[in-house]
Order: C-alpha cells, then structure tokens, then sequence
C-alpha cells in the first residue's frame, strides 16, 4: 500500500484530498505546512508528497528545496495561484507535477499513479527528477509568441497527451520535443527520435517496429524498432508528413492497440510510448488530396504546438545572435563582438531559413570577420 503525505494549510482540502486518496486504498498523512510536513518526513516514510505553494512557517517552494535532504519521494506542488511560470519553477526545482486548485479530483488520480509509477525504480534511480533545460536544448527569445509558446509546453509537458509540432523548416520543432519530453514524467526514459524522410520506405517499418534474422535480404540479425527502444518513454516522428500511407496504416494500428509487430515476427509485443510528432506540411490539406490519412491526424494531434517563422518573431535576433556567438566561442575560442547597427541590418533582412539560417550566417561572420562585426562585414558576406 502506497503512502502519501498531503501537505496544505486548508483543512477543508486537506480532508478532500485524504478521502479521495483513501478510497483508492492509500495510506494518507497530513501536515498543515512544509516546517511540520518536514517534522513528519522525519518520522515517516512515505511514496509521494502533494504540497501547497503558499503557506505560512515554510511554503511549498521551500519544503521542496529542503526536503532533497530527507526524503526521495516524488513531489506534486498544488496552488490556488496557479500560472505557468511557476509550474515551470517547480518543475525547475525538482517537482515531478503541477495541480491547481480547485482540485479536479479524477485529476488528483491521475496524477497519483503517474508519479507513484514513476517512482517505481531501484533505490538509486529514485533522486532523478525532471531537470531545468540545458540552454544548448533552450528555445531563446522573449517575444510574446515564444512566451506563448512556453506556456503550451509547461501545461502540455507533464501530460501524456499526443503532441503534433507544426513549423517551417529550420525553426526549431526538434527542439520543442526535447523540452516536452525534458519536463515530462517519462525524462528519466528514453529520448528515441526517426526521421521519417530520411528512410527509404522500403526500410522505414524495420526501423519503427524491428525485423527478425533473415527478415529480407540484409536482416543480418535481429534489430530491435524505434518504438521497443523507446518503450517508456517518447517516440518523436520528425517529417511526419513525408511517412507512406502504407506505413501510416501501422502506425495508426500501433496508437489504437499499443502493440508492435517487428518485421518477419508472428509475435507481438506491448509498449508504452508517449508520440510526438512534427511536420513542415499541410497536412489538413494532404488529407484532402489523399496523401495522409484522416484518422491517423486526429490521433496524433490531440495538442498542436505551432513554432513561429523568425520573421515573425524578428525581436528576438538580438537573443540569438547573443547565444550563437557565446556558442561558437565556447566552440572555437575566437572572441568577436557585434554592434548594434549590425544587429538592426540582421534584424532587417528575410529568414526564410529561420533559425538554422541565422545560426549558419552568424558562424560564417565569425570566420570571415576580424574581432568586430559591424555593417560593412554584414553587407560584405550575407
């Protein structure tokens, strides 16, 4: 039998909290705020922690900071003053899910067998958490569609909702999914990412599902599927759109039943793969002309995450050329400066290339240049 500690200086949910938990067969305890939830952790082991945000004595974002020390359980924060910001932090700072209140009680479920799941490890493995992300896997830019933008994935992250990625080349969907996959309740698994472009379609069902010795001409051995890798974890199909309606049959399959069939094998085997997906396509419109299948789209887009062009997004140059001249320093040692006329010449110019565009033409104007970048040297190599 599970045990979890509920702590929040509201008696009232205190008590909806434990006899919802009770029913469902757990073992509840109860501390008014972090300074005695503390007390108790002392006292008591226990599988999972909800913990209020504002309290009196040690509020929530203390008592997770403090109870690394004492405790391993996983931490659920919940607040009355819910923004994505601070799901965000507590995230950051080791909290392995974000409620709000009210409570949504079927949520509360919910999300007690997810963390108490995740907890399901060896001794040594329980300490990991979902981590802050590294800022070479960071989306830089303040402007108000990338801050919409981090909202939807705060919220989406720690779901396992399907998530479709939407975007031109060269604007970061990869990225996107690493940072779903980082703050969700599978970052301790792993990351398996195919590009379903890149695979000829004769090869692209061994590569998902697997095939066995002797399954065609060059099955040498048997090779496990992207799906059995990521089995836990999360399964990123970039270029969606350019996967075979014949593939895309089995794809469809594999979501609806949660089985996979590696090729030249009878036998069937259950995973459990949270999918996101990412297209530079129209796909409503592909399905209108018959290149990409009407079912197999609704199953995959339970969420869409859209990832701005940079010309729409021009305010957030002076960021990015920032972080990719820090980048190739780091990278290279030459230290060169730019000035703030030659940031407004970049900031004037069409990105149809999008990031990747940028970071390329950043990395050329460091080789090319002296030890400063000015306009000359924009007008001169781009």
């Amino acid at each position: 039998m599970a045990s979890i500690l509920i702590i929040d200086d509201e008696r009232q949910i205190r008590r909806a909290m434990r006899d919802i938990l009770e029913l469902e067969d757990y073992s509840v305890f109860e501390a008014p705020d972090g300074k005695e939830g503390l007390d108790m952790l002392q006292r008591q082991t226990v599988d999972l922690i909800f913990c209020d945000i504002k309290m009196p004595k040690c509020d929530g974002m203390e008592f997770l900071q403090k109870s690394k020390d004492v405790t391993q359980a996983p931490v659920v924060m919940i607040s009355g003053h819910g923004t994505i910001e601070a799901a965000v932090e507590c995230m950051k700072q080791g909290a392995v899910d974000y409620i709000e209140k009210p409570l949504d009680l079927n949520k509360l479920l919910q999300v007690s067998k997810q963390a108490l799941k995740k907890d399901n490890l060896k001794p040594q493995d329980k300490v990991k958490r979902p981590k802050a992300v590294k800022s070479s896997a960071d989306m830089i830019g303040s402007s108000k569609v990338m801050e919409d933008l981090r909202k939807m994935i705060a919220k989406v992250a720690p779901t396992d909702a399907k998530v479709l990625i939407t975007g031109s080349n060269g604007t970061g969907k990869e990225i996107v999914a690493k940072l779903l996959h980082q703050h969700s309740l599978r970052s301790d698994k792993p990351f398996v990412e195919i590009n379903c472009a890149a695979i000829p379609e004769e090869l692209i069902e061994s590569e998902l599902f697997g095939h066995e010795k002797g399954a065609f001409t060059s099955a040498i051995s048997k090779q496990k599927g992207k799906f059995e890798l990521a089995d836990g974890g999360t399964l990123f199909l970039d270029e969606i759109g350019d996967m075979s309606l014949r593939t895309q049959s089995k794809v469809l399959k594999v979501l609806q039943e949660g089985v996979i069939q590696a090729v030249g094998s009878e036998k069937e085997k259950h995973v459990d793969v949270r999918i996101i997906s990412a297209t530079n396509k129209n796909l409503p419109k592909d399905i209108e002309e018959g290149k990409f299948r009407e079912d197999l789209y609704h199953r995959l887009n339970i969420i869409e995450l859209k990832v701005p062009d940079l010309n729409d997004r021009r305010e957030d140059i002076p960021e990015l050329v920032d972080y990719f001249l820090d980048q190739l320093y780091k990278s290279s040692g030459k230290k060169i400066e730019i000035n703030a006329k030659a940031v407004k010449a970049l900031q004037s110019m069409d990105w149809r290339g999008n990031v990747r565009q940028l970071r390329n033409a950043i990395e050329r104007l460091v080789i090319l240049s002296g030890d400063k970048i000015t306009e000359k040297e924009i007008k001169e190599y781009l």
